[in-house]
């Protein structure tokens, strides 16, 4: 029977401990926990912010990607005094709001990291609209494909967007909005764009809801951006045998039919040094305007 190796570290002032750091997180990628929580600390920046002001989930795999896995909504306990807690219906969510809290989890194994939709400071107004393109098979060479299609339809539209790799199987398209729409708004809108998009490409694209009617097509999911809902935050590492990384795009990267297994915990650092967060390219938008010429259409 191995034996339990701990240690501590200080970061930021804050001592840590630090349990079975040889311990092989993802074996095909050679990430033991130390490795990961070098990476962690890499990500902080960018994972810390845009889960800022949410709702945070994560999911556990404390023996590795193989193993066992748990979500965990509810603060761990006992928690260090640097943890504190945004209380929401019952539920002590931990404030993802430095790096000894990041690394905290990270040694917990919390190799998933999920941000709600909805922001705690403003509930009610989102300050993005997010279309999640869902494959309905595992290995869907058609991906990038969609995701394109999709861009360039917002792109007429006078819509900005930017693609990101879920780190799975999906590609999430994130607009950033000036919040002055509410969730059940931006359904309507997403309803406009998902059944534009199966009628032009029925043999592509589905806005059917359960999996089992949805054959090889790529469902647009709209109705999953709602109030208590939560999506992989970018930049988030997932529990995949690659130990990638939910990550942002160019364009010209989905055009060129890019892998999401090219995007993981061992070159992610590189990819940020050189671009930083795709994702502060685009400014807020309102998409008031569209609404209104969905609704004319109604008439």
């Amino acid at each position: 029977m191995s034996r339990s190796v701990k240690g501590t570290v200080i970061v930021d002032g804050q001592e840590l401990t630090v349990s079975n750091p040889n311990k092989l997180l993802w074996p095909e990628m050679g990430i033991t926990k130390a490795i990961f929580l070098q990476k962690l600390t890499v990500l902080s920046p960018w994972l810390m912010k845009h889960c800022k002001d949410r709702y945070l989930t994560t999911i556990r795999f404390p023996d590795g990607v193989h193993g066992k896995s748990f979500y965990q909504k509810n603060c761990p306990s006992p928690a260090p005094a640097f943890v504190t807690t945004d209380d929401h219906e019952g539920i002590h969510y931990v404030k993802l709001h430095s790096l000894p809290v990041l690394l905290w989890l990270g040694n917990l194994a919390c190799l998933e990291y999920h941000a709600s939709f909805d922001r705690i400071s403003n509930p009610e107004h989102p300050s993005e609209w997010v279309i999640d393109l869902d494959p309905s098979v595992e290995e869907e060479p058609r991906i990038m494909e969609a995701a394109a299609l999709v861009g360039d339809l917002l792109d007429s539209l006078g819509i900005a967007s930017t693609p990101k790799t879920s780190g799975a199987t999906g590609v999430q398209l994130i607009i950033p909005l000036i919040p002055d729409l509410s969730f059940d708004e931006l359904r309507l809108i997403g309803e406009f764009v998902g059944s534009y998009l199966t009628n032009k490409h029925p043999k592509l694209f589905t806005i059917e809801r359960l999996k089992k009617d949805r054959g090889d097509l790529i469902y647009i999911d709209y109705l999953q951006h709602y109030q208590g809902k939560t999506i992989i935050a970018p930049y988030s590492p997932r529990a995949r045998a690659g130990a990638t990384v939910s990550t942002p795009l160019h364009w010209d990267e989905v055009r060129r039919n890019a892998a999401i297994s090219d995007y993981h915990l061992l070159n992610i650092d590189a990819r940020l040094e050189q671009e930083g967060d795709l994702l502060d390219r685009k400014a807020p938008q309102s998409l008031r305007h569209i609404l209104a010429f969905i609704g004319s259409q109604k008439k």
